[in-house]
């Protein structure tokens, strides 16, 4: 399999992993009878551990289907290069730094890495375009 593939399953991974850790922050916050109740109507407060950990969840969200798109148009169109290959190492590697970052609040730095996701998912993008 090639990397790029690779790194999309496991970026498939890490999604579980976001979707797994924010949820279970949550019904830790609000209790296992709100999170097998209707949830409608207002939540409780939120730790703000779990706010951050919901607001990776969505950033992880709005660049994975991006990623995911870039990764299997480069593998239907044969499109593999240095760039792809790097790019898709970079963004899964970012993608996993980001999460803690965000997850313990650290400013700047997690900008930063999230830049660096992007800059990997434009590696991957440059062969389809040229």
């Amino acid at each position: 399999m090639p990397v790029e593939l690779g790194c999309l399953t496991w970026s498939v991974v890490l999604g579980l992993v976001h979707v797994l850790v924010a949820g279970n922050s949550r019904t830790m916050d609000l209790g296992a009878q709100w999170n097998m109740g209707p949830r409608d109507g207002e939540s409780g407060p939120l730790r703000p551990l779990t706010g951050r950990l919901l607001r990776a969840q969505s950033n992880f969200f709005e660049t994975f289907p991006l990623f995911a798109t870039v990764i299997l148009l480069v593998a239907i169109t044969n499109s593999f290069s240095v760039y792809s290959y790097w790019g898709a190492i970079l963004y899964l590697i970012a993608r996993v730094v980001y999460l803690p970052l965000y997850a313990f609040g650290v400013p700047l730095i997690r900008s930063l890495v999230w830049l660096i996701s992007i800059a990997g998912l434009l590696m991957v993008l440059l062969p389809l375009m040229f």
